[in-house]
Parts: structure tokens; sequence; C-alpha cells
């Protein structure tokens, strides 16, 4: 897992067929129940999230099942072996955690769950989808975000107390909100940052819709319209995450197209970056008041907390949890909300910490140090091989999704909140498969 050969999955016959393989589909169902699952907890079926997690997990296990058998994952055997050795460190360190009675037989299945079981589900579905399968399920990815943005329009102008904007067990003091009467947007999602999670994970893809060869003038709006969607959805979403991590995307996406595209296209490169500064300064004007919300958001941030201190928080830990970490740790998937409502019937906040790292730390003592050496060692290769692509194909969608997959593997709560997990897997397997197929033909 620590060099570039490592995680490039070795690029098979070319197939651009008209059909989905099972794989292909499993994967766009996963993705469907992962965006809508929230929205059929908060409006139709509240008892619904366990049998729909229990549903991706079971796909998720037979995807990998899948690939065994078949033996697909051997186009990629030193990420799959790497992966394995983990996989072995891992299991016998919550084995030992048992044994010395810092863990119980369900927090370790919970821990497996969120430590292994979807990093092993992107690297078998990269090694089965076929070039067809990837597009689709880009274009379901897509079609979500169109069809999630007039909802998150709607929650962003309605009250707290709307209900668009409450779920059946919470009270509606409990809603977190940008200013007084605005609501931080949950879109389909049941927390505020499962929707984050899910517009960084297509800001990539809305990009590259922008960049990517357009065959008639439709394939143009269509892109202007997912560059609006995505827009509009950060800016009323009231989450400083959303905003800079798309604004950030948005930079890199210029500064790209100045520097990777050919020497006859660096004119096409500049209208299209002139465009979407001007859509941007519209999108602005437009959602003025979401933007005026969104930086007395920013303001108010400033002066009850250091940003370089959360920022350090974020990629780091807590302060303090250096000193409480202790070799063994407190159990793999202790962290987890899964195993908060396991043990005490009810997800409530983080009970070791509230940062990624800090609970990593916690959780697996000595493995959580190796873990955290581990994603930093990966996020290195996938942005040498984001690179080396967007060399190879003179575009700057791969640095953009190895960019969004780096900042996921590093900030999300990837071993802590089960929507976050499953988002990350997919957004994994979509890198490993721009390896594969590196020009997002989204356009067909």
């Amino acid at each position: 897992m620590s060099n570039a050969s490592a995680i490039a999955v070795a690029p098979p016959v070319r197939r651009v067929g008209t059909s989905l393989s099972s794989t292909g589909r499993i994967v766009i169902v996963m993705l469907l129940v992962l965006v809508f699952e929230g929205a059929i907890r908060k409006w139709l079926v509240p008892s619904a999230t366990g049998p729909l997690i229990l549903l991706r997990d079971l796909l998720a296990l037979y995807v990998i099942f899948n690939a065994v058998k078949k033996g697909s994952m051997r186009r990629s055997h030193r990420l799959s072996m790497g992966l394995l050795l983990w996989s072995c460190c891992v299991i016998g360190w919550g084995l030992l955690q048992l044994t010395l009675g810092e863990s119980n037989a369900k927090v370790f299945l919970i821990g497996l769950r969120f430590w292994l079981l979807y990093f092993w589900f992107a690297v078998a579905a990269a090694s089965l989808m076929t070039e067809r399968d990837y597009i689709v399920a880009v274009r379901v990815l897509l079609i979500s975000l169109v069809v999630t943005t007039p909802l998150v329009v709607l929650q962003h102008y309605s009250p707290p107390t709307s209900i668009l904007n409450l779920t059946p067990d919470t009270d509606p003091e409990d809603i977190f909100i940008v200013i007084q009467g605005v609501v931080r947007t949950t879109g389909t999602f049941t927390f505020t940052a499962g929707y984050v999670f899910f517009l960084s994970m297509c800001a990539p893809f809305v990009l590259g819709a922008i960049e990517a060869r357009k065959r008639a003038l439709r394939h143009l709006v269509y892109a202007l319209m997912l560059f609006g969607c995505l827009a509009a959805s950060a800016m009323v979403s009231g989450a400083r995450t959303a905003v800079i991590f798309t604004g950030a995307m948005l930079a890199v996406y210029f500064l790209g197209n100045l520097i990777f595209a050919p020497g006859k296209k660096k004119g096409r490169a500049i209208i299209s970056i002139v465009i979407v500064a001007l859509a941007v300064a519209g999108m602005v004007y437009v959602f003025s008041d979401a933007v005026t919300a969104t930086q007395e958001r920013f303001a108010d941030a400033s002066q009850s907390e250091d940003f370089g201190d959360r920022l350090m928080m974020t990629f780091f830990g807590e302060p303090w949890v250096s000193e409480r970490a202790d070799i063994v740790g407190a159990g793999l998937g202790l962290g987890s909300n899964l195993a908060q409502f396991v043990q005490v019937g009810e997800r409530t906040v983080f009970t070791l910490a509230e940062s990624e790292p800090g609970r990593t730390l916690l959780e697996g003592g000595l493995v959580g140090w190796l873990f955290i050496i581990l994603k930093f060692a990966t996020v290195a290769v996938g942005m040498i091989t984001g690179l080396a692509l967007a060399i190879r194909t003179r575009t700057v969608f791969p640095i953009l999704l190895w960019s969004a997959v780096s900042v996921a593997l590093v900030t999300w709560p990837v071993i802590g909140q089960i929507t976050a997990n499953g988002l990350f897997g997919l957004l994994l397997l979509f890198g490993l498969l721009s390896v594969r197929y590196p020009r997002l033909q989204i356009f067909g």
C-alpha cells in the first residue's frame, strides 16, 4: 500500500458495452441506498435504517466473495496482498484486545466492518466492473445530485420546525443552524455531515463533466446544470467544509486546466474557466442571502475557535489523545456510532473523540498509529497516481478525484460513522476505476 504499483490496477482489455454487469448493478443499488436511506428513515419508515445497512453490507460481502471466486483481484496483486496483510494485522490485534478484556465480540465485529469491509469492497468491485459500469454509476451519482438540489434549497428557505428539516427522533431545538432561523441542510441524509460528504464525492465528477468531451450542445447544458447544482448546494448547505472544499476543487480545476490542457486547446480551457467563473458569480447573486448567512457562520466560528487548531485536530487528532491512548487501545469499533447503538440502543455523539485520528488512536492503540501512517502513505501514492494519470491524459480530472479520495481518507469519520464509511468505499472504488479508465467519458 505504499507505492504506486500497489495502488494501480492493471488495465484490462478495453470493453465498453451497452449492458451492466451484476457488480455494476450492485454498486448502483448500494449508491442509491446510501444516498436515500436517510430520506426513507426521515419521512417513510423510521425503523428501516438497520435493514438497509445490513443490505449494503451483505452486498459488499457478496462482491468480495465473487471477486475472490473469479480470481479477478489478481489484476491488482500487490494491492490485494497489502490489504490482506493489513487485514491479518487488524484481526490479530482485535483478538488480542478481546483476550485482554479490552473489547467484546460485538464491538470486535463492528470494528472489522469499519476498519476492513469497505476497503475490500472497493478493491474487489474495481477488479470486476467494466467501463460501462463505471460510466453509469457516475451518471447515477450525478443524477442524485440534481434530484437532491431542489430539496436542500427548500430546506434552506424552510424554518427549523418544517417537516423537511426534522427527523422522527429530533427535537426542533437540536437542529443545527447557520444563523437564527437558517438551518444547516441535510438533504436526504439524517445529519448535516452526510450531505457534506455527498457533495465532496460529487465535486470531482461535476468538474470532470465540465472538462469532458461533449458531442452535442445538450451535453454542455447538462454539464453547466450539474455545476449549478453543486454550487447551489454548497452555498445553501451552511457548512464551512462544503464551501471550502468546493472552492478548493474549483481552484484546482482552474489551475489544472491551464497546466494540463494541450497547447492547441488552451483557448478552449480558458473559455471554460471564464464560463465557470461567470456561473459562480451568478450563483452567488441568486443565493446572496445564503452566502451572507455562511459568511456570518464563518465570522462566528472564527471568534469561538482557532481555525489552525481546528485544522490540526482534523488531521492529527485532539491534543490530549496522544496522552490518553495506550498501546493496546480501547477496542476496534468502540468509537463508532454503530457500536453505541448496539450497546446503549441509540446513536449519540462520538464517545472516544470527535476527530477521526483521535478515535483511530484510542480504538486501535499501536495499530491505530500504523493505520494513520498507512493513510498518509496511501494519500501520497494516490496523489502521485492522479498526477501521472493527468499528465498521460492531459486532463485535470484524475487529480480532482484523487484529491477527493485523499481528503476523505484523512478527514472523514471513515471508521466512526456509517454513512461516511459507505460513501468512502464508493469514492475509493471510483478512484481505483479511474486508474483503469482514466478518461471520464461521462457523455459516451
